[in-house]
């Protein structure tokens, strides 16, 4: 039976797009910062990236995307627990995968498992968010674009984390955002694609939330997550002033470690 990924047009996935490349963009303001600041601070910029990348730049865009999805002439809801638990992955992978690289260093090793990491559990979540829609219907899946679907997926994880533990800058931050989100929707319509339904003879009752029901939530919920890393980032140093900061503090140590020890007056000792 023929599926309409488009239902409403193309609103939904320009704007699924748009808010995928705004949390990929926020993310690697938040993980340009934890370069800089390392230790456990840096430790709560990464926490704040999987949120934003994770939570807005895939869990939320694939959401947004999904409002677009109909099968004509069949109702479609929502289990709601596997729609959460699917946000949850999206959250915990890329947060796996930034501090594999962000700690891996320059080490290719960990960028690669990191990548394989978040791309198998992006793929999980897509997947897992599909299972959540119940329908008179029977789902299947061709083995071919699925297997397509996660490659792109784990592709699009490597280069988005490389982006994370390279690119500084807010021009350089800007593009590789929009090449972020446009590998998170390739990844999400690609999935889409290998997607068949199968009507039941006799049409069953179906349980859920509708789709509109997250609507309100997701805005809400997604817009205070995005606001408060926003000010998290304004009210913060900027990286520059925290690169200068470093530079200062290592250039104290340094002096200190040199330095021969003295007396109370100052008086260097013998």
């Amino acid at each position: 039976m023929p599926v309409d990924h488009f239902s409403v047009g193309f609103v939904t996935p320009v704007t699924a797009y748009v808010i995928s490349s705004v949390g990929s963009m926020l993310g690697l303001l938040l993980t340009s910062r934890a370069r800089v600041a390392g230790g456990r601070a840096g430790a709560f910029w990464l926490v704040g990236a999987a949120f934003a990348i994770g939570g807005t730049g895939i869990w939320t865009m694939h959401f947004i995307a999904m409002l677009g999805f109909s099968v004509p002439g069949m109702t479609i809801r929502y289990n709601v627990p596997l729609t959460v638990v699917s946000a949850l992955i999206a959250i915990v992978v890329v947060g796996a995968g930034l501090f594999l690289a962000s700690y891996g260093g320059d080490s290719l090793i960990y960028l690669a498992g990191g990548g394989l990491l978040t791309g198998i559990g992006v793929a999980s979540m897509h997947y897992l968010g599909m299972a959540a829609m119940n329908m008179s219907a029977h789902v299947s899946y061709d083995p071919a674009v699925v297997s397509i679907s996660v490659l792109i997926a784990i592709a699009a994880a490597t280069v988005a984390l490389w982006f994370t533990v390279r690119v500084s800058g807010t021009l350089k931050i800007g593009a590789a955002a929009l090449v972020m989100g446009l590998a998170v929707a390739g990844m999400h319509y690609t999935g889409m694609a290998s997607m068949s339904v199968t009507p039941h003879h006799e049409p069953v009752a179906v349980s859920g939330a509708a789709a509109i029901d997250f609507l309100l939530p997701l805005i809400v919920g997604t817009s205070l997550i995005t606001v408060g890393l926003l000010l998290a980032v304004l009210l913060s140093p900027s990286e520059k002033e925290l690169r200068s900061e470093a530079a200062y503090r290592a250039r104290l140590r340094a002096h200190d470690e040199g330095a021969p020890e003295t007396d109370l007056f100052g008086t260097p000792r013998r």
